[in-house]
């Protein structure tokens, strides 16, 4: 009868876990501002515990689910670009090659838009040493 009991209660953890993720859970809704699109990126985990004993004619089970859901990147979409920006905590080598991308567009984009000695270093200034 304890197999039964267990049985149940995983699944019905399972039922009301398959309720709460989704694809929404780790891609968020998109966010429209202008030509811009935003997408929240979530780390998300889940872990589950279950048991069940019998044991003198009473039958027990019990079961919890615990979750976690961190952000951790903004996916964003402008003028055909697309650009990955890590939110979660950094070093701050990791912030500067987060920026690459952007030093790279401004070097071989439009003659417009050349960067320059002030722009490298408000750049730089911008990176929180820590």
């Amino acid at each position: 009868m304890a197999d039964n009991n267990f049985k149940g209660t995983v699944e019905a953890l399972f039922t009301g876990i398959d309720g709460v993720v989704s694809s929404k859970t780790v891609v968020g809704d998109a966010i429209h501002i202008g030509d811009t699109i935003i997408l929240p990126l979530v780390d998300v985990s889940f872990a589950i515990g279950a048991g069940a004993f019998n044991a003198d004619k009473k039958e027990k089970g019990a079961g919890g689910v615990g979750g976690k859901m961190t952000p951790c990147a903004v996916l964003v979409i402008q003028n055909g670009h697309t650009r990955l920006v890590n939110i979660k905590n950094q070093d701050t080598i990791t912030k500067i090659l987060d920026m690459v991308p952007d030093m790279v567009d401004k070097f071989t984009g439009a003659k417009d838009s050349k960067l320059d000695e002030n722009d490298v270093k408000d750049i730089l200034d911008s990176v929180d040493v820590q």
